[in-house]
């Protein structure tokens, strides 16, 4: 496939990327995090109590329809404070990370950036958010999302109250280093989801302008070609969520390792739950995850060029007074 360009005619500067991502990130967030919800609490069913509980529903639908029976529509939302509290240098930082990577693997004479090199540094941007915001950002986030108590009943006090008391809570009982549980998989899961979902986005992009003759697309075309690019991610790294999923839902124990909690948690789906168990959540994580994307991307391109549009102006602007200066 052809090689893209690394950079615009004007560089975008940082500030850029966090308001247009923050913005897009935070969009995004309210519009899909009840997916989210749902695919947490689907991979965190255990097989053996689901059997005994023959009520209990197995489709997203009815895991999403119990929790507003019995914890109320707000439960939807549950560690939501998490997500939005870290989404704007989340995003700020895959952004931005992205088009730094992207420079230096470009070509120093023509300044393209291959399919190959765009792959990497989607790898490379996915491997430091996951490092930097992620992980504490998703320990805290499924903690939340693991409690099953009402939010409609005053009576029923939850562990942590909000993504604030359950970081500050997490680190009293069990020590910082808990909000890197999972660190290894979390950067593995981005890794590939950034990967993947930026080298198609951008062959998508550089084929939709080249069919139709546009320097740029129109909203709604970055809206699908976001949502198709979005999706190809979970569907390619689904047992690695799941696995790191119930890992960051566990208390630490004394003495485990990583690797042999690795070990255990991957061994104890397999054998208990079947090899069918590492997939299960995918459909709602397809279901965040895509259309997450799509407004990712249509809001951040939008965004960006309303700065990039005022950027201009207000250089237009000074330029008279530059002149007589």
């Amino acid at each position: 496939m052809a090689a893209t360009k690394s950079q615009t005619k004007t560089r975008t500067s940082l500030s850029t990327h966090l308001l247009a991502g923050g913005a897009a990130g935070l969009a995004e967030a309210m519009c899909c995090h009840p997916l989210d919800t749902i695919k947490v609490r689907m991979q965190l069913k255990n097989s053996r109590r689901a059997a005994i509980d023959a009520t209990a529903p197995k489709s997203f639908l009815g895991v999403g329809q119990r929790i507003v029976q019995r914890e109320g529509v707000r439960a939807l939302y549950k560690g939501l404070g998490a997500v939005v509290s870290g989404i704007v240098p989340k995003m700020a930082i895959r952004f931005s990370s992205f088009e730094y990577y992207k420079t230096l693997l470009a070509n120093k004479e023509t300044g393209l950036v291959s399919t190959s090199g765009v792959f990497l540094a989607g790898l490379l941007a996915g491997t430091t958010e996951a490092v930097a915001v992620v992980t504490p950002m998703d320990v805290v986030k499924i903690r939340l999302q693991a409690q099953r108590h009402s939010t409609v009943d005053p009576m029923d006090v939850p562990k942590y109250r909000n993504a604030m008391h359950a970081a500050f809570t997490i680190i009293k009982e069990e020590g910082p280093m808990t909000l890197y549980k999972g660190v290894a998989l979390t950067a593995l899961r981005q890794a590939t989801n950034q990967a993947v979902n930026f080298t198609f986005y951008q062959e998508f992009k550089r084929i939709a302008r080249q069919v139709q003759g546009l320097d740029e697309l129109p909203s709604y075309q970055h809206l699908i070609l976001g949502g198709v690019s979005g999706a190809m991610g979970p569907i390619s790294n689904a047992p690695i969520d799941t696995i790191k999923t119930r890992i960051q839902k566990a208390t630490t124990v004394a003495g485990e390792s990583g690797w042999s909690r690795f070990v255990t948690v991957t061994r104890d789906i397999a054998q208990k739950e079947g090899y069918k168990a590492f997939y299960r959540g995918l459909t709602p994580r397809v279901l965040r995850v895509a259309p997450g994307q799509a407004i990712t991307f249509m809001v951040y391109e939008k965004v960006k060029t309303w700065i990039d549009i005022w950027n201009s102006r207000s250089q237009h602007i000074r330029l008279p007074s530059e002149k007589y200066a």
